[in-house]
């Protein structure tokens, strides 16, 4: 299949901050592993994220900024941009000039739907990833991963009709490294042995360093403190000595974040993306509030038990301490963050985000005669007989005469999926009128998180694609299959009816 090109606008600052950048890094990288163009267009990212892009191997268009002044916007963030959204619109077409553009992702508090509009020129779709819902949007998408008690009516108004919403933390930007740790975490229930303190990759305020300097206070003993701070924090010269003077652990951009947050069994932090992974990984977190724009989020977020975030005291130091202190005493409270954050977020929403960019990377093809021996073989592994209906070995001439009786069939269709050309899994289409009925299994051994749920959408579209008479899709799922309920529920079907069979005792 073509790969479809996919325009990133974001940018990185002291002022703006990391989180925005990141966030879209993880999600061009999953878009990247299945076949995604992706070019970055910036015009203010520091150095070190440029060549974090370029490793990556994405393109990068930076935008200059005006050698004039020139008027900015009214948007509460209009500094941001250092321009106005016409101007910077123009730019962006220009860096998107040379070929077409399948998506545009616009992640910027500066930017509305003013800009966006402009752009429809140069993009098919245009998918808007936002926080505050401050301003009109124009997209396709719109993406808010943050939880709101307002949350199913904050866009209310504000984005077209037709605008599909990805809202809550369902949809969180977390790379693959948090869904692989959330599976050896253990339940948070004992005593506080170790502190990780992170907030954000600038911290301008420098609260790391006053939250080293209260945790220095505390006196504990066997107490282990992991500091985490960007290349380019202030501070930085400041909290490494502070910390090789506690003898706490300083990490300077690191990707072991989340082995970090799984190793911890507190943390110190700020709001923002951070938020979600902290909540991933069931990490009872005192918050801090370091922007205007994290008020609610936080506020909100904590009303629902996903995190702890008391008042600010002016009393910075002893205010930390005396909170601190409650939460190391607090085990209850902790166990209640830890399981209200591990039922929020689990650490998918990247692979639900990218599906409805129709970016799967994988190829489709009828099966032929050469592949009866590797159906053979995949459909009595046990992994396969035991989701489905008939659990029994099948022999090898009954496997050949349903084999043949399938492609010869003109409303049979059984398909291969490969991705990066190897064969990941089958699915078979079994059509009678205006309807067909799916059946899909995964390639036994192969491992890949979204994986099934990238399958049933590559067939779908082939399938709707070559029999455009067909309008629904039937499955049957055996009542204990609970991966292949989830695949089908998160792949938008209904449940239509239920049925129960009861094993009769023979006297």
């Amino acid at each position: 299949m073509n790969s479809i090109n996919i325009a990133i606008r974001v940018d990185a600052s002291s002022q703006i901050g990391t989180g925005h950048f990141m966030r879209n890094l993880t999600l061009a990288n999953e878009l990247s592993k299945r076949g995604a163009k992706v070019r970055f267009v910036s015009r203010h990212v520091p150095e070190y994220l440029q060549d974090m892009l370029f490793d990556k191997g994405y393109e990068l268009r930076l935008i200059d900024s005006p050698a004039n002044e020139t008027k900015i916007d009214e948007l509460p963030h209009s500094i941001w941009l250092g321009t106005s959204q016409h101007e910077d619109a123009q730019n962006t077409s220009l860096a998107l000039s040379d070929r077409i553009w399948d998506w545009l992702v616009v992640d910027h508090y500066a930017l509305d739907a003013r800009w966006e509009s402009q752009l429809r020129k140069t993009v098919k779709q245009i998918l808007v990833i936002d926080d505050i819902a401050d301003r009109l949007h124009d997209c396709d998408i719109l993406l808010d991963q943050n939880y709101y008690i307002d949350m199913d009516t904050r866009y209310t108004g504000k984005v077209p009709p037709k605008c599909r919403l990805l809202l809550g933390p369902h949809y969180a930007l977390l790379r693959d490294e948090f869904r692989e740790w959330r599976q050896h975490i253990k339940p948070r229930s004992g005593l506080v042995k170790r502190i990780l303190v992170f907030f954000g990759g600038v911290d301008a305020d420098n609260y790391t360093g006053r939250a080293i300097d209260a945790l220095a206070g505390l006196g504990i003993n066997g107490l282990h403190v992991d500091v985490v701070i960007g290349a380019q924090h202030p501070y930085r010269e400041e909290i490494e000595l502070a910390c090789k003077e506690h003898s706490f652990n300083c990490y300077v951009q690191i990707d072991l974040m989340a082995e970090l947050m799984a190793n911890a069994d507190l943390a110190i932090g700020a709001g923002g993306s951070a938020t979600w992974e902290r909540c991933c990984l069931g990490l009872p977190t005192f918050v801090m509030c370091t922007a205007d724009n994290q008020k609610q989020q936080v506020v909100d977020a904590a009303s629902e038990g996903l995190l702890y975030a008391p008042e600010i005291n002016d009393d910075f130091k002893n205010w930390i301490k005396l909170h601190v202190c409650a939460l190391i005493d607090n085990i209850s409270l902790r166990q209640l963050i830890y399981n209200n954050s591990l039922k929020a977020v689990d650490g998918s929403g990247v692979l639900r985000v990218i599906r409805n960019f129709g970016c799967h990377g994988i190829n489709i093809r009828f099966a032929t005669h050469e592949d009866s021996e590797k159906l053979f073989e995949w459909r009595n592994h046990q992994t396969v007989r035991t989701v489905s209906r008939n659990i029994e070995v099948i022999s090898w001439e009954d496997h050949q005469q349903w084999f043949e009786k399938v492609l010869s069939s003109t409303d049979k269709h059984l398909l291969i999926g490969y991705r990066n050309g190897l064969p990941v899994g089958v699915v078979r289409f079994d059509s009678k009128d205006d309807e067909a009925e799916v059946s899909i299994y995964l390639v036994p051994g192969t491992k890949a998180s979204g994986l099934g749920a990238d399958l049933l959408q590559s067939a779908e579209q082939w399938f709707s694609t070559c029999y455009p008479e067909i309008r629904k899709i039937l499955a049957c799922v055996l009542g204990g299959n609970v991966r292949s309920n989830h695949l089908f529920l998160g792949a938008g079907y209904q449940v239509e009816s239920t049925s129960y069979i009861k094993e009769l005792a023979r006297l």
